[in-house]
């Protein structure tokens, strides 16, 4: 008989909301973010592939709590010999307590953690309950496969590298694993989502709705030192899939898919290869599929003109860039590696080629003043892009802006106050130049500047007159965004 694997995405703070984990600031977010758990999804994908039995629970999905998870868990994974848990930051205590629940009611399954905070802090997170078995550092998909097959033939555990787990009582580091590098190998997560999840319970606010995230590459070459995904998880080496594995799995989307309105592409930055994109595009083009569906990305500022155009000609309509700041000092501060010339350009160079930009910008920085916080609102107002957010520095374990602020007194590190009661994000940085309090206050004042002002509210509409389903998603933002908004 086939060993079952259950992988959950555990319950939290339900009763507000649905808590968007695989986000990288995890939290309840206003807009109604809900990414998908993509990363367990890839290691569910790879331990399908490797004959073993899957349960999946998406807790968040359905806003179940606590109660009804441990219900789905009785129905569906009653038999599971291995227990997969997601974690992050945020609820790193209440993922622990959950894992223990499983762990009380299942006494002879092998309860895992995964994700960041635990790759990050596998000693501390050990520490927090002596019923959590082990934990996967770094990329999990065949950490996780590893150690279900050492656990279903009776293997040593000590031949799984990249896990921790206890030993005759003591915690166990084995080597790091090797980062994957054949990424065709591991299957489509849209396919599999097409089986286990419905597309309609997930949000990308940026995205028409519904929309099907995926990735074509891991790893992301940029140092900036927020980024918590390349310093915990997936390094700094981009690797990819190969243009022809990810057109497979578009058309897969467009053929399969009939209510997806978009494909957004949630790699670190997708368009680090030029000559990759270019494959893509032009691929896509070919096939029609540019008349099909839409797609958007995550694009740094250094994309250029002629890329933009490609893109856009390809069924792109929108790109996300974190320009941060447009202090250059900071930029260098947070080893971002833009500079200030490459922002203007590029989103002069958007509007020229047709491209929409939602531009990403944070506060609380090293070397950030009021001062510096109002240059960045100017521009923003400046630029004019289609979406903007602003947002407080959140550091999360494992970074460099984390080391940055814990050695400098300027976080306590308490891991439930990284958000609020409701789930929302909370900002826990305090620096001498700046409070958490002028922090937030300074987010919601440019969010309101920003978006209430006549010419944003008549973009808005003019673009809606063309595009009917961008006027659906303006109205909706609108109506989730309102209360801060009209405050």
């Amino acid at each position: 008989m086939e060993m079952k694997v259950c992988f959950i995405n555990p319950p939290f703070k339900a009763e507000y909301g649905k808590f968007s984990r695989e986000s990288r600031s995890p939290s309840i977010g206003h807009s109604g973010v809900l990414y998908y758990p993509l990363w367990l999804i890839y290691a569910a994908c790879v331990a399908e592939k490797n004959g073993f039995d899957v349960a999946f629970i998406d807790a968040p999905a359905k806003q179940m709590n606590k109660k009804q998870t441990l219900e789905r868990v009785k129905k569906e994974a009653a038999d599971a010999k291995l227990f997969v848990f997601d974690t992050s930051t945020p609820s790193i205590y209440s993922d622990v307590e959950f894992a223990e629940t499983i762990k009380n009611m299942y006494p002879d399954a092998f309860t895992m953690l995964v994700g960041t905070h635990p790759s990050a802090t596998p000693d501390e997170t050990m520490g927090i309950c002596d019923l959590i078995d082990g934990l996967a550092r770094h990329e999990y998909d065949y950490i996780v496969r590893d150690t279900a097959i050492a656990l279903r033939d009776g293997v040593d555990l000590a031949t799984v590298r990249g896990l921790t787990y206890r030993k005759d009582g003591e915690v166990v580091h084995n080597p790091d694993a090797e980062h994957i590098t054949d990424l065709d190998e591991i299957p489509y997560a849209a396919e599999f989502i097409k089986r286990r999840l419905c597309v309609t319970d997930y949000v990308f606010p940026a995205a028409a709705f519904p929309s099907i995230q995926i990735f074509t590459g891991r790893g992301c070459p940029a140092q900036c030192n927020f980024c918590v995904y390349p310093q915990t998880l997936h390094g700094h080496r981009y690797r990819l899939r190969s243009p022809e594995n990810v057109i497979g799995e578009i058309e897969y989307i467009v053929n399969n898919f009939p209510d997806v309105k978009e494909i957004v592409f949630e790699d670190d930055t997708f368009t680090i290869h030029k000559q990759r994109v270019s494959e893509i595009c032009n691929m896509m083009i070919q096939k029609g599929i540019n008349k099909k569906i839409r797609w958007l990305c995550n694009a740094r500022v250094n994309l250029d003109y002629e890329t933009m155009c490609l893109m856009k000609n390809a069924g792109c309509h929108l790109i996300i860039p974190g320009i941060e700041s447009v202090n250059q000092q900071i930029l260098k501060n947070i080893h971002k590696g833009t500079t200030v010339e490459q922002i203007e350009a590029y989103v002069a160079n958007a509007r020229k080629a047709g491209l929409m930009i939602h531009a990403c910008y944070m506060v609380g920085n090293q070397g950030e003043t009021h001062e510096t916080m109002r240059e960045t609102l100017a521009a923003a107002m400046r630029f004019k892009t289609d979406t903007a957010q602003f947002f407080p520095l959140i550091p999360y374990p494992g970074t460099g802006a984390y080391n940055w602020a814990k050695s400098n007194g300027y976080i306590n590190g308490k891991y439930d106050e990284y958000i609020h009661e409701d789930g929302t994000l909370n900002c826990i940085i305090n620096t001498p130049e700046l409070s958490a309090q002028e922090l937030v206050d300074f987010c919601a004042y440019a969010r309101k500047k920003y978006y209430m002002r006549p010419w944003y509210i008549g973009h808005r509409l003019v673009r809606g007159l063309r595009d009917p389903e961008d006027l659906k998603r303006s109205l909706k933002a609108f109506w989730r965004l309102k209360d801060s908004l009209l405050k």
